[in-house]
């Protein structure tokens, strides 16, 4: 991908360039990789808790696949659509349960083993095997999902395209997200943790590890094994102070049992909606 990736960056950096059959055929090269899962826009750390790296290119990539891919009429059985981005198809050959109205768009990647329900996934997104994204779920554009998560109904992952160089949104391998909850801005959750119904990430959201006895404020991550439950803090305005959205860290899952035992405990003991 080399080649493709240095023609990628000349033409998004120089607009003049673009639409030569060239750039073209490195674009769509660019979005069956990504579709096939042979890239992904974000590589995961060899080592725990480390950076991911940003493949800003294959982001570009998908921001020009808009101008290069033409309106087109697209039937579903009895439903009609006209858009341009095609949708994923093959699910028996891919090995993943698709149920009926899940959408997944080309330049996504479903891993085999990984269960649809009703929901939607947009173009350069990553689920990982054994995840599952559940009734009206939604995974933003190019948002990484990792293997064994579960998305539960409701659960908005934010996508991310511009500015280019953005991180996008990272929920790590064994993570719960809880109903309605929503993860937006390149937040990151780390492995395993548990986010409870109604969290609001952004990338200003404070995450305050409250289990002390002073309060620890973080921000844009959520630690691996964290469990995570709604919460506010009062911000001064010109009209006066108001509460706005917090998230409060209240325990972590136990590292000494599987996770699934590790979820049920860590729902019990601290009484974490889902």
């Amino acid at each position: 991908m080399k080649a493709h990736k240095e023609l990628i960056e000349r033409a998004f950096a120089n607009p003049e360039l673009r639409g030569t059959p060239e750039v073209n055929a490195a674009v769509e090269a660019c979005i069956a990789a990504l579709d096939a899962g042979e890239v992904r826009i974000a590589s995961p750390p060899a080592e725990l808790g480390a950076p991911w790296e940003v493949h800003a290119w294959l982001k570009q990539a998908v921001l020009m696949y808009f101008g290069v891919a033409q309106m087109e009429t697209i039937e579903v059985g009895p439903f009609e659509y006209h858009d341009k981005i095609p949708l994923k198809r093959n699910y028996a050959a891919a090995g993943v349960r698709s149920v009926p109205p899940a959408t997944v768009r080309r330049g996504a990647f479903i891993e085999r083993g990984a269960i649809l329900m009703p929901s939607y996934v947009n173009i350069g997104a990553w689920v990982g095997s054994g995840s599952m994204v559940d009734t009206w779920a939604t995974v933003g554009s190019c948002a990484q999902i990792g293997r064994n998560v579960h998305l539960s109904g409701g659960v908005g992952i934010g996508g991310v395209l511009e500015p280019p160089s953005a991180a996008p949104v990272i929920i790590e391998d064994g993570a719960f997200i809880g109903s309605r909850s929503i993860v937006v801005e390149g937040v990151r959750v780390g492995s395993e943790a548990v986010l409870g119904a109604g969290v609001v990430l952004t990338a200003s959201t404070r995450i305050i590890d409250v289990r002390g006895t002073e309060p620890v404020y973080l921000k844009g991550k959520v630690p691996p094994r964290s469990v995570v439950i709604p919460g506010s803090v009062s911000k001064a305005f010109p009209a006066g102070s108001f509460q706005v959205p917090a998230a409060l860290i209240i325990g972590e899952r136990k590292a000494s049992t599987d996770r699934k035992t590790s979820l049920n405990e860590a729902l019990r003991d601290f009484g974490v909606s889902v």
